[in-house]
């Protein structure tokens, strides 16, 4: 499996022992918690140019049903994030609740206005590595329940504006939310082992510029 070398690197300089540098680098796998700073992290994401051929977003199977009990890769992430729990029925029918949309800095009322964005767009995902993947690496990345980072409950109106595009080309209106985006984009990216262009890359050095290097833990899926 392919994974950034890079990271390898800087992970093991991170977890191994002052003795054991000198030895090989060990592979970074999946399963594998890895910490690092947010500048870490973006130093050691592969910068480069991204296939922005043959995307569908087919290509990505979403919403299922992982445990078989009638709520979706959706519900499951509106039931997790509600403010105001919503009512029930069946199959996994939701009404009222409320949640909070951090993209614009929202109250919303109802599941209706709601839409459950990848924090990563699975068409960025598909430029930055993913058209190499496999269905099934494919599939899982879309309906990533296993960090809560990786999917976000949005209002519809913030998730259409951001569309496919990354950081260069997107920023969240609610200006308070820019630290909060722009390191769980890189921890997202870290993740799943994908790689950054070179605007996006500069675009997260500068809108990180003023945010604390704070250390996050995650979980290698690839």
């Amino acid at each position: 499996m392919r994974r950034t070398v890079a990271l390898a690197a800087a992970v093991t300089a991170l977890l191994l022992p002052a003795s054991a540098h000198a030895s090989p680098v060990r592979a970074v796998a999946p399963g594998d918690t890895v910490t690092l700073t947010v500048r870490e992290a973006l130093d050691a994401l592969d910068v480069a140019e991204e296939d922005t051929t043959a995307y569908k977003r087919s290509n990505f199977k979403h919403w299922i049903d992982a445990d078989k009990d009638g709520c979706n890769t959706r519900m499951e992430l509106l039931l997790e994030e509600a403010v105001e729990t919503p009512e029930q029925g069946e199959p996994c029918k939701l009404t009222g609740g409320r949640w909070y949309s951090a993209y614009d800095d929202k109250y919303i009322d109802g599941p209706g206005g709601l839409d459950a964005d990848h924090r990563v767009p699975l068409g960025e995902a598909w430029d930055s590595g993913a058209a190499g993947w496999s269905a099934q690496e494919r599939q899982d990345f879309a309906n990533d329940l296993g960090d809560p980072r990786s999917l976000v409950m949005v209002s519809g109106s913030s998730n259409r504006s951001k569309g496919e595009k990354d950081p260069a080309q997107w920023q969240p209106p609610a200006e308070g939310n820019r630290c909060e985006y722009n390191t769980e984009w890189i921890v997202v990216k870290t993740r799943w082992g994908l790689s950054v262009d070179r605007a996006e890359h500069e675009a997260l050095e500068d809108q990180l510029a003023d945010c604390p290097d704070e250390k996050f833990t995650v979980e290698v899926a690839r």
